[in-house]
């Protein structure tokens, strides 16, 4: 994924938990987890409140004003 600019008050912008970052045209969240260094294979994803399973990270759009939440995935009982 390019280099993108700081969010500007015109710039399309989605929040990653507690930060505003850029949403240029085209981010997946598979893109945007890789350019944030994320580890996704140790992380879970909900956009706008929905879980998307780690296969279909690839395949999802993110969109400006998007909520994307990371959080530690816990398995086991």
């Amino acid at each position: 994924m390019p280099e993108t600019p700081p969010p500007t008050a015109t710039a399309p912008a989605l929040r990653l938990n507690d930060r505003t970052l850029p949403c240029p045209r085209g981010l997946t969240l598979a893109d945007l987890l890789a350019a944030q260094g994320m580890e996704s294979d140790k992380i879970a994803t909900a956009v706008n409140g929905m879980f998307v399973p780690r296969e279909l990270r690839a395949a999802t759009p993110l969109q400006p004003h998007d909520t994307v939440l990371t959080f530690q995935a816990i398995v086991g009982g």
